[in-house]
């Protein structure tokens, strides 16, 4: 295959992707391309990526350019992923909710980008770990994400043994996980907390309603100017006035939008712009400050 060919083969496929996630795959890491493809291109007898690339050129609808877009989609995740900043979403800032919402007792969260739905188990895990804190309240976890072969996998609660040991303590596997054979499997409290479903978020889908917490964690950085901006009103438009954002650390609103400020008193985590806000608790900046010691 000529380096010309490869090129153009590579520029077609990842312009599917971007078509319809909004997604881009740099140049320099096409390779990923090719690793991820590999499995198709044998599954269905297609001689090699030049041939799949025309393929889709010819029908770019087709179900097998659904199965591309899926195959090309990078669902890195892990249980309680980047630990010092989950643990501020857990404590802290699950706290001032908590004090906001205590009339109603109700709390709906919100996992954009949820992959294989690691993030929304380790929420919900957390949420249980502290029962004491939510007796009587109803606790909505809500996780979305544009493929279709990992919100079908999280629902299942399935994971490898690879998977559950990466980010999940012995202790709490044991407590919320049985093993089946190789797997282990999500209990039943836990699947129950947790709906999963397919959403696109550079479309203009409709809103899931309004959310106290969303968490889209590590997307923004695969999308262009264009589709960040689009993608954060989304989010500001599915926002409580005075909920939170938490974005992945690599990530950040400013410069990319005016429906979010950084939050004065939660290091990392966003507000909506337009809410009235709340005056600092000098509690929440003398953990930030033992933490970063």
């Amino acid at each position: 295959m000529s380096a010309t060919t490869e090129t153009k083969a590579h520029k077609i496929l990842d312009d599917l992707l971007y078509r319809s996630t909004g997604q881009r795959i740099l140049a320099m890491r096409h390779w990923r391309i090719d690793s991820a493809l590999s499995p198709i291109i044998r599954k269905h007898s297609i001689p090699d990526i030049d041939m799949l690339a025309n393929l889709i050129k010819t029908e770019p609808e087709c179900a097998l350019a659904k199965e591309i877009v899926d195959a090309m989609l990078n669902n890195e995740t892990c249980f309680f992923r980047d630990q010092a900043n989950f643990a501020l979403i857990t404590g802290p800032l699950l706290d001032a909710l908590r004090e906001r919402r205590v009339a109603k007792k109700r709390l709906r969260i919100w996992s954009a980008a949820c992959s294989t739905g690691q993030e929304a188990y380790s929420l919900a895990i957390s949420i249980c770990e502290n029962q004491e804190k939510w007796n009587d309240w109803k606790v909505d976890i809500i996780a979305t994400d544009v493929s279709e072969t990992a919100i079908k996998k999280a629902r299942t609660g399935r994971f490898s043994q690879f998977e559950i040991q990466r980010g999940l303590p012995v202790v709490l596997m044991l407590k919320y996980f049985s093993q089946e054979s190789e797997d282990w499997i999500a209990n039943s409290q836990l699947r129950e907390m947790i709906s999963f479903g397919y959403r696109n978020l550079v479309e203009n889908t409709q809103s899931n309603g309004q959310f106290d917490l969303i968490l889209c964690r590590n997307m923004l950085m695969y999308l262009d100017d264009e589709k960040r901006r689009l993608v954060l009103e989304q989010l500001a438009g599915n926002l409580a006035i005075d909920g939170f954002l938490v974005l992945g650390a690599a990530e950040t609103v400013i410069g990319q939008t005016d429906k979010f400020v950084a939050s004065r008193e939660y290091r990392g985590f966003y507000e909506r712009s337009d809410q009235n806000r709340p005056p600092i608790r000098n509690d929440f900046h003398q953990l930030q400050k033992a933490q970063l010691r």
